[in-house]
This record gives structure tokens, sequence and C-alpha cells, in this order.
């Protein structure tokens, strides 16, 4: 860093001062000083919106990564494969489709109230450079994002990911591009996975790696 004889002339604009039972602000402008009470807590939360920054990728077995962002706190949910239960609402006073289908593990950046983005792997991430696919799912865009429609999601994270698979799916957002045999909708898909017990992970496409999404930062 350059020395402080380097720096120059740089006026304060603003100025904190922490005591032990209140937080004071100072601005200046125009030769006009401004003084008021703030909380400290306020300003810590202010300061840390700026910082984007990411944990490892831990070994347990449902908690990915956390990363901050500006945006807030993001979290990493692991999903394992499993056969699964999904309602598709094709007609608005219809019937939904059942279906029981084998899944891929699936990875779910949750914050709390807030829909999932949702991803696809061949198994659960142990470093950032692994591969990251699109997940075979309804009610996704080419992103990640899931698209809620009328459904209200908690506000506690772990119970976002089983929020998400009792949701009515239907024909919407970007049914293309999610499977490598049925390449124009992933609701052929669907049908062709009803009753089978594994997911076949060589049709998966690719979206990208952990790290991406480590780098991310959601938000509606």
């Amino acid at each position: 860093p350059p020395a402080l004889d380097e720096v120059g002339v740089d006026p304060v604009k603003v100025r904190l001062d922490f005591g032990n039972q209140v937080t004071v602000m100072y601005t200046f402008e125009d030769m006009v000083a401004t003084v008021k009470v703030v909380s400290a807590l306020d300003v810590a939360h202010s300061l840390s919106d700026e910082l984007s920054f990411s944990s490892q990728i831990f070994p347990r077995k449902d908690i990915l990564w956390w990363t901050n962002t500006r945006r807030g706190p993001i979290v990493a949910i692991w999903e394992e494969p499993k056969v699964r239960k999904f309602a598709l609402q094709e007609r608005a006073m219809g019937e939904p489709r059942r279906f029981t289908i084998p899944m891929p593990g699936l990875i779910f950046l949750t914050q709390g109230g807030q829909p999932p983005w949702v991803y696809a792997t061949k198994r659960r991430p142990i470093k950032p450079a692994d591969l990251v696919y699109q997940a075979p799912l309804c009610n996704l865009f080419a992103d990640g994002r899931s698209c809620p429609g009328s459904h209200k999601y908690p506000m506690a994270i772990g119970q976002i990911p089983d929020s998400f698979f009792r949701s009515f799916f239907s024909a919407t957002a970007e049914l293309g591009n999610r499977s490598q045999k049925f390449p124009q909708n992933v609701v052929h898909l669907w049908e062709f996975l009803a009753g089978k017990k594994t997911y076949p992970m060589s049709d998966l496409v690719k979206h990208g790696t952990v790290r991406d999404l480590m780098q991310m930062e959601v938000g509606r």
C-alpha cells in the first residue's frame, strides 16, 4: 500500500465514534458537520452488505457451503439422489398428473422465505471444480432460478427443499435443455422415468461448476 505521504489530501466525509453506550456518526459536507446517534448493529450490517465471501465446502451431509453477499447470506443445501413424488398441474381446473420418478442429487441455493435456485450433480460436491448440471425439473429457468407462482416458502432454510418438492409444478419457465434424450421438453423425460429406480446420470446437461454457484449473488 502507498505511504501516507503519498496519498495527499483526502477530506473526511464520514466519521464514526464507538462509545460504551452509543455510536455517533459525523458527516461533513460543504464545511457543515452533521451529528447523529446511530445503531452499531446497523453500521455492522451496512458494512457486511458490501462484503462477498464464501465458506469452504463442508463435509457434513446436508449443508454444502454458505456465502455472504450484498443480498444477504445464501446457504447451499444438498439433497441426495432418490425416488421422489411430483405433482404436475397442466390445466388450471384439472387434476394434476402424479409422477414417482428418480432424481439425481440436487443443490438448493436458499435464502429464508425466498424461492430457491436448483441444480443437479452426479455426486455430492467435494471441491469447487466439480461439475454442476441443469436440474431435470419443471418450474426452473436456464440460470437455475425457480418460478414460485403462488407458492410461499418458509423462512427456515432447512424446510425450503421439502417445500419445493411439495409445490405444484407446471409446464412453465424453461422446459428445454434439461435432458440429453428429451432436449425439447423435460416433461417427456418425467414420462420416460416413471416407475424407474435410478436416474440416468449420462442424461444430465452441463450448467457450470460449483465455483460458479459459490460466486453467485442470487435474488429475485
